[in-house]
This record gives C-alpha cells, sequence and structure tokens, in this order.
C-alpha cells in the first residue's frame, strides 16, 4: 500500500482546522468544569474562613482521585477512535457497553478509597471543626465518583465520534447547576437546608449525577449516534474486554496521579515556609492550571485524530497529525507563556490586594511563563502516543520526570535539608520547588518526543512493504 505524502502548506492548515474544530468544545467545557472549582472556593470563602479551610482541604483529595480517574477511563478514547477509523462501527457499542461495566468497578473502588483518604484529615494538625467539615465534604462528594466514571465512558466515546459539542453544552448547563445549588445548600435558600461549605458537596454529587444523565439522554436522542447506541441493547460483562481496557487505562491513570500527587505535595511541603508561600503558590499554580486547558484539550482531540488514522490504516497521516497538533500546541504556549510573563504583575494583582503575595506570586509567574513550552509539549506527545493505544512508556516517562527529576530537587532546593551535600546557601522555599518544574517539565517533554519519533517511525517501517524489493519484483516482471 502506498501513503499520499503529507507535507504542504494546505494540508497543515487542513489539519490545524479540524484539530481545533474536536478541541475548542473540550477547552470551554474543561473551563466550565474548573468554573465549578473556583465556584465552591469563592462562595465557601463568603460563608466563612472555616468553611474555605474546609473545602479547600477536602478539594485536595477530591482532585487527585477525580485526576487519577480521569486517567483510568481514557481508555475508551483510543479503543473507539480506532473502531471508527476502520469503519468497525458495529464494535463500538460492544467497547461501550464493557466501558461502562469498567466504570461501574472503578467507580465503587474509586468511592471506597476516597472515603478512606479522608483519614488523612485525622493526623493533620487542624482544627476540629475544619476537620469535620473536610471529611464531610470528602464523605459527600464521593457518591457522585460512579455517575462521574461513567461520565468519562460516554465522554471519551462521543469525542471519538468526533461530537465533542455535547460535553460543552452539558458542562455549561452543570456550571449553572453548581451556582444555583451552591448558593441554595451553603446558605440556606430556596428553602433549603442551610450547610455551609459542605453544600459544596452535596451541590457536586448532584452535579455529576446529573451529567450523566443529560450525557446519556443527548446520546440516546442525537441522530449522529444511531449506528453505534451503546444502549441499544442490554450485553453482561466480559473478562477479557474489560481487562484490555484496564490495561489501556492502568499506566494513564498512574500518570495522572504521578504529576497530580506531585503537585499537591508541593503544596504541603510549601507550607513550612508560611501563608505568604503558600498563598503566592496557589495563585501560580490555579493561573497555570487554568492555561493548561488549551494544550490538554489539543491533546484530547489528538487522541480521536491519531486513533483514526491508524484505525484507517494509514501511519503516516497518524505521523503528520501527532507533530501537527504537538506544533500547535506548542505556539499556542510561546504566545501563553509571553503574555504570562508580560502580564504576570497585573496577574497576581487580581488575585490578591496583598503586596507581599502578589510580589511573589508574580515571580512565581515567570517560571510558570518558562515551563508552559515544555508542558504543553509533553501533554500533546502524550497524547499523540495515547493514540496509538500506547499507554505505559509514557507513564515510566512521567514518573521519572515528576518523581525522579521534579520532586527530588525540589526538595534539596526548596527546603535545602543540612544532611544534603550539595544545598543552596538558604531554601528557596516556592521558588526552588518551581525551578524543579520547569525541570522536571522539559525532561518529559524531551523524552515524550524521543519516543513518538520512534513510535511513528516503527509504525511505518512495519506497515509499509520494502519498496527496493517492490522496485525489484516489476524490474522481474518486466524482464
Amino acid at each position: 500500500m502506498s501513503y499520499p505524502r503529507l507535507n504542504s502548506w494546505t494540508d497543515v492548515r487542513r489539519e490545524v482546522a479540524a484539530l481545533w474544530s474536536l478541541a475548542w468544545p473540550i477547552l470551554t467545557g474543561q473551563l466550565a468544569s474548573i468554573g465549578m472549582a473556583v465556584a465552591d472556593v469563592a462562595m465557601a470563602g463568603h460563608y466563612g474562613a472555616e468553611d474555605l479551610a474546609a473545602v479547600s482541604l477536602g478539594a485536595s483529595v477530591w482532585s487527585i482521585v477525580v485526576v487519577t480517574l480521569m486517567g483510568l477511563m481514557m481508555s475508551i478514547n483510543p479503543t473507539v477512535a480506532h473502531h471508527v477509523g476502520a469503519g468497525e462501527s458495529d464494535r463500538i457499542g460492544h467497547v461501550v457497553r464493557q466501558g461502562l461495566w469498567k466504570s461501574l468497578i472503578v467507580g465503587l473502588v474509586a468511592f471506597t478509597l476516597t472515603n478512606l483518604a479522608a483519614l488523612v484529615f485525622d493526623v493533620m494538625q487542624i482544627e476540629p471543626g475544619v476537620r469535620d467539615k473536610a471529611k464531610m465534604f470528602v464523605h459527600i462528594s464521593s457518591f457522585g465518583l460512579p455517575a462521574f466514571a461513567a461520565y468519562r465512558v460516554l465522554y471519551g466515546y462521543s469525542a471519538s465520534l468526533n461530537q465533542t459539542k455535547p460535553m460543552m453544552v452539558i458542562s455549561i448547563v452543570a456550571l449553572a447547576f453548581n451556582i444555583v445549588a451552591n448558593y441554595g445548600l451553603i446558605y440556606g435558600n430556596f428553602g433549603l437546608p442551610e450547610m455551609g461549605g459542605v453544600g459544596c458537596a452535596v451541590a457536586t454529587a448532584l452535579g455529576l449525577w446529573l451529567v450523566l444523565i443529560a450525557m446519556v439522554w443527548w446520546i440516546r436522542r442525537a441522530p449522529v449516534y444511531r449506528d453505534t447506541n451503546p444502549f441499544e441493547r442490554f450485553e453482561g460483562p466480559k473478562r477479557e474486554e474489560i481487562s484490555t481496557l484496564f490495561r489501556i487505562g492502568i499506566p494513564i491513570g498512574i500518570t495522572y496521579f504521578a504529576e497530580s500527587s506531585a503537585f499537591g505535595l508541593i503544596a504541603l511541603l510549601v507550607a513550612k515556609f508560611g501563608a505568604v508561600e503558600v498563598a503566592a503558590h496557589q495563585i501560580a499554580l490555579n493561573f497555570s492550571s487554568l492555561v493548561f486547558m488549551v494544550p490538554l484539550s489539543l491533546g484530547l482531540g489528538l487522541i480521536t485524530r491519531v486513533g483514526h488514522a491508524l484505525g484507517e490504516g494509514d501511519p503516516r497521516a497518524a505521523r503528520f497529525r501527532s507533530w501537527v497538533g504537538v506544533g500547535l500546541a506548542l505556539i499556542l504556549a510561546v504566545l501563553s507563556a509571553t503574555l504570562i510573563a508580560a502580564g504576570n504583575d497585573l496577574i497576581a494583582a487580581a488575585y490578591t490586594s496583598d503586596l507581599a503575595i502578589a510580589r511573589l506570586a508574580a515571580h512565581l509567574l515567570i517560571f510558570a511563563a518558562l515551563f508552559q513550552l515544555s508542558d504543553a509539549t509533553q501533554v500533546a506527545t502524550s497524547c499523540a502516543i495515547r493514540g496509538y493505544k500506547v499507554t505505559r512508556p509514557p507513564m515510566v516517562i512521567h514518573m521519572t520526570a515528576f518523581w525522579g527529576f521534579s520532586l527530588p530537587l525540589g526538595c534539596a532546593l526548596g527546603l535545602a535539608p543540612d544532611w544534603l551535600p550539595w544545598r543552596p546557601e538558604r531554601p528557596l522555599a516556592a521558588e526552588g520547588f518551581w525551578i524543579s518544574l520547569v525541570v522536571g517539565l522539559t525532561v518529559a517533554a524531551v523524552l515524550l518526543c524521543w519516543f513518538l519519533a520512534r513510535l511513528t517511525r516503527r509504525w511505518i517501517d512495519e506497515r509499509e512493504p520494502d519498496k527496493t524489493a517492490i522496485g525489484e519484483r516489476l524490474a522481474g516482471e518486466q524482464k
């Protein structure tokens, strides 16, 4: 089989347009999801300092669980995308049904582990009132985890069919519901009980079930899902298929856990240096997380684009789409890095009026601007690799980058322990950890680019016939 050459600017423009048409609804939905967390913190903060602290602590555990769960359920994206590319529509419904069985298992396990994780608050030196409310926040919000796991299956299924706008619309509706429910449950409006910060947890759990119900309704009603509708019939769990989905999803879940837990641990390590360091770190991290949604959304769209090409049996198109996606993410990262570096003082001032916090946050945002390039590159390349249904090497690379480079270097620079032979004259605190983040993300970006280049080349070499052998055969036939 011969493959068309894809290298003209027309090809690039077409691919950028196709990728962006998938990514921008995902981006809007992701921003709406972040808006829910912002609404929780802001509305609980207006109720009282104790409730704000409880919601912040509860959300720190909750976010690690949710991010890890997202990774575990991401196995559905490349699997369905490959079937779409291959024109195997009869297989898609089956895969999604098995994915839903997997989500039931994962959701129940996540529910159990999250409630056990809440015990960490018992060993922390925090006020009893804050501790009790933080534990209650985790316990109540955990009831939404099974729904969230099932929703991520349907999310991946829809995205792999090039249908990303439903998730955007549903996320915006969920954000509106979250704000209204918070207003009622936190402050006791609309005849609802006044629950303070714990009301955020109730709103979160209810909102997760709402988005699942909305997604099921959309799939059952929209004509575009008719040929692959997973709800057309009941199907029991199949051990082999579920095991395959776990083999793909577990490394992604571990990858997401490694990254989210590393950021969470840095926040705890910085806490010893006082409120100014913690607040400045959180401001820089919060804004960086917001900007990160752009390359992440491109990456999620890239899984679909690469998976479709591989399903069609065209590894050259898969390679082309991979590098166009990485290139687009890098170009946007240059833009975001420039804006952050130029507007770091304004960004910090928008978060706080405390001059000491604003000054340190503005300084940390310079490091945030630096790692925009490596952060965007690593998320785009890792998603492209997952489009090949290859998940273990990115896991190893991320574990090496975050736990092998970033955290040890951050502890050396940020904490400067006495037993370390080489250490700074004084602990660099939050600045030291942000330097380590730049290093860790750069390591991940370089290694992932190297692996993606090898992977794409290998797929082409294994699936293209030897052109020399073909030439010799044709010459023989002519003789």
